[in-house]
């Protein structure tokens, strides 16, 4: 069969990528998107000191204290290991903690007005794209007006009292830091790594270093993996990465210091019941809790993943009932989302078409349930994985006409929490797809970050002494929001 369209577009997937990763969503109806599913938010963080009016010193000047600050403890930085001690030392007291705005210069004896941190003082700078999927020329050149103009680190990238960073490499050598932790294998988070890295060992999950090495050309010998639920001492601190339940790879980063101080740094997630038996979570008391906020926001209310996906199959079988010839295609990332078009592979017993590119970083991850069901071949199979900014009207009208006449419509499912509705709620047979010709796109509200609910069910079950959100904290009515919602979160301990 011909796979060359009048259009000059061929069925190798990786021309729709390299065209449609180039610009936002701009026929989504509910927000602009970046590729890895954030809204487009055109921020670029700049280097002050700690002035009055700095982000950084008001932060830490009014951080979000849930320790006990009864007569029981003389020092707050001080904690013990275990809840249950410090319900017997506290006695009745413990029951009447509540949380407490803090001076965290004087909680953990740091300098007020010295450039220890960068604060985030935002300007406008050009959208930078988020894919592994970007011209290699065009991410070199970005690297190196990155390297011509670096910019401070912000102090939430720093773990107190370490020589850590978290998801800090676009700020190239960070003072003082002598070990780089990856949470996960988004461009948010590991922008600025390449193969030119040479400022420090990476510490990540072994998927992670896969994909770093082999997407972005890493030099192994900086690349250091640390498996799931195993402690490392790394500098005299002990380190634990624990499933973070959002994308392949990803992980919660669990310190636990020399003095005693814990701190637990989420990198993105999503909240789950299976988190609250972690034993390190069920055992050691969090002092800090650098938390994913990306959905704090009571608006926010997903359904169960479970949910969405038999959803996204019903609507599938439903509408191959009714049109056989369609095309079925799965909004994604560069990773992220494998379970939407894997639930629908099973449940049709079909196999999953996808790029070069995009089944060399399925492929990495080592899973045969997943390397098993792809194809290389789209002629091969109704079910196709593209880009979540190719889903647009004309581009998959397009995408489907270089089928020459295989398929007569498109189905497209965009699964991102951003597509949620106050409205659908958690019926989601009320959602109503939008239609353009023979395409009909759904937005289902499957999220790999944690809701609004779940955010607020995890901090009450671990109990943190301080709570530092790690997203959307540009603008100060935003963080005074969260810092409202974290005082109610304390009161329902």
């Amino acid at each position: 069969m011909d796979k060359t369209t009048p259009s000059g577009y061929s069925n190798d997937d990786s021309n729709w990528i390299s065209d449609s990763e180039n610009e936002c969503e701009d026929d989504d109806p509910i927000i602009s998107l970046d590729d890895n599913g954030l809204p487009c938010q055109n921020l670029q963080i700049t280097n002050n000191n700690h002035n009055e009016d700095s982000f950084a010193g008001d932060f830490y000047r009014s951080g979000t204290d849930w320790s006990c600050l009864s007569s029981c403890s003389s020092n707050t930085t001080t904690i013990t290991t275990s809840i249950i001690k410090t319900n017997v030392s506290c006695g009745n007291d413990f029951e009447k903690k509540r949380l407490k705005q803090s001076n965290l210069f004087e909680l953990w004896k740091l300098p007020s007005k010295t450039n220890v941190e960068a604060s985030t003082s935002i300007v406008s700078n050009k959208r930078m794209k988020k894919s592994v999927d970007d011209f290699p020329i065009q991410r070199d050149q970005k690297q190196q007006q990155q390297q011509q103009q670096p910019r401070g680190c912000p102090f939430y990238k720093k773990m107190p009292g370490t020589p850590f960073t978290v998801d800090a490499f676009r700020y190239g050598q960070v003072k003082d830091c002598s070990a780089y932790f990856l949470t996960h294998f988004h461009y948010d988070h590991y922008g600025g790594l390449s193969k030119a890295w040479s400022h420090g060992p990476i510490y990540c999950t072994p998927i992670t270093a896969r994909l770093i090495e082999t997407c972005l050309h890493v030099n192994p010998s900086f690349i250091h993996t640390l498996d799931l639920d195993v402690e490392h001492v790394i500098e005299g601190i002990k380190v634990t990465m624990l499933e973070a339940n959002h994308c392949p790879g990803a992980a919660l980063i669990h310190f636990n210091l020399p003095s005693g101080q814990c701190y637990l740094h989420t990198g993105d997630f999503r909240a789950s019941k299976l988190m609250q038996t972690y034993p390190l979570l069920l055992n050691q008391r969090v002092n800090v809790l650098y938390l994913d906020t990306t959905y704090c926001n009571p608006k926010y209310r997903f359904p169960l993943k479970e949910e969405v996906l038999n959803f996204v199959v019903k609507v599938t079988k439903n509408i191959l009932k009714k049109k056989p010839k369609t095309l079925i295609i799965v909004g994604a990332y560069s990773i992220g989302k494998e379970s939407v078009y894997l639930a629908i592979s099973k449940a049709l017993m079909v196999k999953i078409h996808a790029d070069s590119s995009r089944r060399r970083i399925l492929q990495s991850f080592g899973w045969p349930e997943i390397s098993g069901s792809l194809c290389t071949d789209g002629n091969d199979t109704p079910l196709h994985v593209l880009p979540m900014s190719s889903l647009k009207f004309e581009i998959l009208e397009k995408y489907m006409k270089s089928y020459s006449g295989r398929y007569m419509s498109v189905l497209a499912f965009r699964p991102t929490g951003w597509t949620f509705s106050e409205t659908t709620g958690s019926q989601l047979d009320l959602i109503k797809p939008n239609s353009k010709g023979s395409v009909t796109l759904y937005g289902v509200p499957y999220s790999e970050h944690s809701s609004f609910t779940e955010l607020r069910e995890f901090v009450q079950f671990l109990g943190p002494e301080k709570i530092i959100p790690t997203v959307n904290v540009g603008n100060a009515a935003t963080r005074d929001k969260m810092q409202s919602y974290f005082k109610e979160w304390s009161k329902g301990r």
